[in-house]
């Protein structure tokens, strides 16, 4: 298998990676892994630069996501685009989906089988986007990466980890900052701020040393 690999030439390597992602969006398109399903208008695969070294999880499907069939278009996606922007981060240039694909009934938090039904497609992901750093927005997707039962995402967010050799960094989901409208320092949306930069430092490194 190496040998055949080695002997591709770099296009057609690209055409068969392409080939892999139209293989897993199909897939998802079908799912009927789980009840979401039977609600959904649509599933979410994900949206952006597949071959960025950044990428951004979220928890789910809001409705505007279920209606349009892309990630962040809702109004939490609105002010990711204002805290991408505000940071000097074109979300063209990043990857962005969520832990699962379909719509959770009035946006309820998935349950572990929800997620679990869901886990190869977002592994998928990661390993053909195979990014540097990896930020989880919100509780549902730093606990399911990092497997942590007691911490949650205040006591997780901005510090970074390792997961599986990628710089991963817990950050509050814009949901819960159109929650908190305060810009006090400490607040939450102070405290995204600070970890955006972070972020955004770190990936400026990487792509120095591409």
């Amino acid at each position: 298998m190496t040998e055949i690999l080695y002997s591709l030439t770099e296009e057609e390597i690209k055409r068969e990676i392409d080939k892999t992602w139209m293989a897993i969006e199909e897939k998802v398109r079908k799912c009927q892994k789980c009840p979401l399903c039977e609600s959904r208008t649509q599933s979410v695969f994900g949206e952006g630069a597949k071959n960025t070294e950044l990428m951004f999880v979220g928890e789910g499907p809001g409705a505007e996501e279920d209606a349009q069939g892309l990630p962040f278009v809702g109004r939490a996606g609105q002010l990711l685009n204002q805290i991408f922007t505000a940071a000097g981060i074109k979300r063209e240039e990043v990857y962005i989906t969520n832990v699962v694909k379909c719509r959770p009934p009035q946006n309820r938090v998935p349950t572990i089988e929800e997620c679990a039904a869901c886990n190869d497609y977002l592994f998928a992901q990661i390993s053909l986007v195979q990014p540097k750093i990896l930020v989880t927005l919100g509780n549902t997707p730093t606990k399911w990466l990092l497997k942590t039962t007691h911490e949650g995402i205040t006591q997780l967010r901005g510090k970074w980890f390792d997961w599986y050799g990628i710089k991963l960094m817990p950050m509050f989901h814009p949901s819960y900052l159109l929650r908190n409208q305060s810009r006090k320092v400490g607040s939450p949306r102070h405290l995204t701020w600070q970890d955006i930069q972070e972020v955004k430092a770190q990936w400026d490194k990487v792509r120095q040393t591409r």
